[in-house]
């Protein structure tokens, strides 16, 4: 027979494990493990560091059962459809240009958990893992960057170019949606809208002049923008302490509070981005994270990734610091769920990928009045541009292709 057990937060915190509500029982010879049923469990959250606050996101939180399921969920649809796309890349299927976003699924399911309808978010090139929090299927995803017309852009985006309501890209300009993110934020303060633009961009492009300029513009209008640098360690082949003279890029608004968080930990990740959140909803106007990162692959499929840091640094962030690990560990120490639930959901993403992958590959691919339709409009008779009719420049191209 079992008892229930209940322990107190403050008698938890003495244990050597001290979220670990395992109980063993031994009878007989046999070894039986008896989980008590949690439908919510509180968790504490790795520190942060300010710059120009008075106050901080909570040191802990509570998180559901239906919750942590859903992340698990989705941080494992990302890993999957990441590593899905990676080996068609190499099969020649993926058009185009491919970032993964392996390594750094905490952040964009960790934002997209604390947003309210009407936000919106923007991001660079890296983006799979941002359209998929946002509700685009991995179909129209992996579909996209196979160019089938089955895609979220209908196979004219590719990789760097994914949209849906209020995801406003993919952007493949280094920096160049730091400046669009504020336009948005403007458009919700001119229509006293309570919403946030969550603005992301990478440490490479830290240290471009628009960004700063976008800075200056929110702050000078007090705008309803959360400015997040996810910091993933190297700027293409560059790290950070070889390319920026001060590398705490949480500080480095001036004028603008800051916030650094771990982002390979979700909920302290989802916690940052509601304090954020409401501090640009009580019209403080904007702040800016550093969620610091990893990225297991390189740059872009064209870079293995191994030149400019050691295989072995990468597989020691694998075993150490992976963001999906970790949170199953808390969420199955804390009596959430349990191992044979997270197998069950390994198992669903992988089937739901594979066959999503299947159907991409064999969709149909635009045509060509969608592949060029919005290039020219209005074509004026016998136009030609550097020499070629553009009505049929562009069979002669996908012809050859």
């Amino acid at each position: 027979m079992f008892l229930p057990i209940r322990l107190t937060m403050s008698a938890a915190l003495t244990m050597s494990n001290p979220m670990k509500f395992l109980f063993r029982f031994s009878k007989h010879h046999m070894t039986t493990f008896c989980r008590p049923e949690c439908s919510s469990s509180k968790f504490p959250l790795s520190e942060y560091k300010v710059f120009k606050l008075d106050s901080t996101p909570p040191q802990e939180t509570d998180c559901t059962r239906d919750d942590a399921l859903k992340y698990l969920e989705s941080l494992h649809r990302i890993r999957r459809m990441e590593t899905a796309l990676g080996n068609m890349y190499k099969e020649k299927q993926v058009r185009g240009f491919c970032h993964l976003y392996s390594g750094q699924e905490a952040v964009a399911v960790g934002i997209e958990a604390a947003l309210q309808p009407g936000d919106t978010i923007i991001t660079a090139y890296r983006c799979h893992g941002f359209t998929m929090t946002r509700g685009v299927s991995i179909h129209g995803i992996i579909a996209e960057l196979a160019g089938k017309k089955t895609g979220c852009t209908k196979g004219v985006g590719g990789s760097m170019h994914l949209y849906t309501k209020d995801f406003y890209g993919g952007n493949g300009i280094v920096g160049a949606q730091v400046p669009l993110g504020v336009g948005i934020a403007l458009r919700m303060k001119h229509r006293g809208e309570k919403s946030v633009s969550v603005t992301l961009y990478g440490d490479g492009a830290a240290n471009q002049g628009q960004v700063f300029e976008a800075f200056n513009i929110a702050k000078l209008w007090n705008l309803p923008v959360i400015f997040i640098c996810e910091n993933n360690k190297y700027g293409m082949g560059t790290a950070v302490h070889r390319a920026s003279a001060n590398t705490n890029y949480y500080t480095r608004g001036d004028y603008i509070p800051g916030l650094w968080v771990d982002g390979m930990d979700v909920l302290t990740v989802r916690e940052a981005i509601r304090f954020a959140a409401d501090w640009c909803r009580s019209d403080k106007g904007p702040i800016l994270l550093e969620t610091e990162t990893y990225r297991y692959h390189g740059h872009s499929m064209s870079d293995p990734g191994t030149s400019y840091r050691t295989r072995e640094e990468v597989q020691s962030m694998r075993r150490g610091r992976d963001p999906i690990a970790l949170f199953q560990k808390m969420v199955v120490d804390n009596g959430l769920c349990t191992q044979d639930e997270i197998k069950e959901i390994e198992k669903n993403v992988r089937a739901e990928v594979d066959k999503d992958v299947e159907k991409a590959i064999s969709d149909p691919e635009p045509s060509l009045e969608t592949m060029f339709g919005n290039i020219y409009h209005g074509i004026p008779p016998n136009y030609k541009v550097r020499g070629c009719d553009v009505k049929t420049w562009g069979s002669t191209f996908v012809t050859k292709w």
